[in-house]
């Protein structure tokens, strides 16, 4: 691969008609940082969070009355209560109940997932949209790489229209700032604290958890802050340092959701709000250090520890060069993006110009197998779309397997071929590919494009492969599913 080429696809999202790095790619990579829009237009018009959670609230509080009308209804037919004890002492099996359509609960949640529906749908073609038009593909695949770093997944109904929102409002702003400070927003985003149940933990000593209600500790969220946000696996932190951790955390929730709504105070239902009477008061010992900080101040603390500790340089490092150099990252480039971590105290464009600059990032043979999600917006970018049908992208990425925002684990999505190259995803994409080629109506002559998307680095068996192609939208599809395309 050329280092035009490689500018374009490796470091961006796949090259657009007209693209050209010029004559110093590497520059056309760093120049892109102030093109960058946090906030573009097809995010800008998605719901907030605030407005989801005011949602999720009203959910939650129709299902509770759907409930209590349901078992109201139940309670006034006695006879069938006397059938039921009947059928019960004479051994008989009670024949199944068919569900009710006018159930009011079933109604309840069905409209609630038709409403996350559509906040979903909305804003994966926004996240799309983004994508196919960024003046600044190199940090929108940054912004992407953030996203599932810090992953969420929409599986359970409450997160299914929250799940976009955390990357658009706690990755998307800060991904050219510090480490640091994306860290604390992702901590604190509605996202995060409902995922990971942060919102419904109570400190066993704090004036809630003395109450005698259930309420417990639940760790979810500072264990996966240490093994997945920060250190990383097997970095010299304790289950002691994740309980304490948890017990510092006590009190972040979300104002209108968790056990502490009656008494969070923030400036609106859905913001992220520390709640004292949910806190466990006393002094943490975490990581060998005494943390005696009160309330919120406590685990913010933490927080900036763990943004600059050197475990967490290295683990950044190496899941960034692994992203950009290789699935087994060269051990010189993480070596260089840790100290240049380290030295400026987790500056993310420090970082990312240390990748820019590192030889390993721009080596000739291609490095990485495409996920479903790249190749799907590089082959849109390469086609020159500039929209996309509604529902559109929700129904590729799913047949892809890779369907957006439910990595199904904290984890994220894997970041090695072994996860997408096997023979049936293959053969996805080559049905896609034979279905976008159908959309361009013989517009396309495949061989110009190619080497165009490819600029000095299309090989000639791939180029004479289209060149064979029975009609211009074969050699589409050809194009797509090359080699070239696969891999950047």
């Amino acid at each position: 691969m050329a280092k035009a080429s490689i500018a374009l696809n490796r470091f961006g999202l796949g090259g657009r008609p007209g693209d050209a790095p010029g004559s110093d790619p590497a520059r056309w990579l760093l120049d892109q940082f102030p093109r960058y829009d946090a906030r573009p237009q097809a995010i800008a018009g998605l719901a907030p969070s605030g407005t989801i959670v005011g949602e999720i609230a009203d959910y939650r509080r129709e299902l509770r009355a759907a409930r209590q009308d349901k078992n109201a209804q139940v309670a006034a037919r006695p006879d069938m209560e006397t059938e039921g004890a009947m059928r019960s002492s004479a051994m008989q099996p009670m024949p199944q109940r068919k569900r009710d359509p006018n159930d009011p609960t079933m109604q309840v949640r069905r409209d609630a997932r038709l409403q996350a529906r559509d906040h979903y749908a909305a804003a994966v073609s926004a996240r799309a949209l983004t994508a196919l038009t960024s003046p600044a593909p190199f940090v929108e695949r940054l912004a992407h790489f953030w996203g599932n770093h810090f992953a969420v997944s929409a599986d359970k109904l409450e997160m299914v229209g929250l799940a976009g929102s955390l990357e658009f409002e706690a990755v998307r702003p800060h991904v050219l700032g510090t480490f640091g400070e994306m860290l604390h927003a992702v901590e604190r985003h509605p996202a995060m604290l409902l995922y990971l149940d942060q919102a419904q933990s109570v400190g066993p000593n704090s004036a809630v958890g003395q109450r005698g209600r259930k309420a417990g500790l639940n760790e979810n969220l500072a264990r996966e802050i240490l093994e997945l946000h920060t250190l990383g696996v097997r970095t010299g932190y304790s289950q002691a340092d994740v309980t304490e951790f948890a017990r510092a955390m006590t009190g972040w929730t979300v104002a209108g959701l968790g056990r502490g709504a009656a008494y969070a105070q923030a400036s609106a239902g859905g913001d992220f709000a520390f709640v004292p009477r949910m806190h466990e008061p006393g002094v943490r010992t975490i990581l060998g250090k005494s943390w005696p900080q009160q309330g919120e101040a406590q685990a913010a603390a933490v927080l900036d520890l763990l943004a600059t500790h050197p475990a967490t340089a290295r683990h950044i490092a190496t899941k960034l060069a692994r992203h950009f150099a290789g699935d087994e990252p060269p051990p010189a480039l993480v070596g260089k993006l840790e100290t240049g971590f380290l030295r400026s105290g987790g500056d993310l464009p420090t970082v990312y110009r240390a990748l820019v600059e590192a030889p390993e990032c721009w080596v000739a043979q291609p490095v990485k197998f495409k996920s479903p999600w790249e190749w799907t917006i590089s082959a849109l970018r390469g086609l020159g779309a500039q929209q996309l049908p509604p529902m559109a992208m929700n129904g590729l990425m799913t047949q892809l397997g890779q369907p957006v925002w439910k990595p199904g684990s904290p984890a994220g999505w894997d970041d090695v071929a072994g996860s997408w190259a096997g023979p049936d995803a293959v053969m996805r994409r080559v049905e896609a590919a034979e279905r976008l080629a159908q959309r361009t109506r013989d517009t396309i002559d495949a061989r110009q494009r190619a080497a165009e998307l490819f600029p000095d680095a299309l090989s000639a068996s791939t180029a004479q492969s289209i060149a064979r192609a029975e009609s211009p939208g074969q050699g589409v599809a050809l194009m797509l599913v090359a080699p070239e395309f696969m891999r950047r």
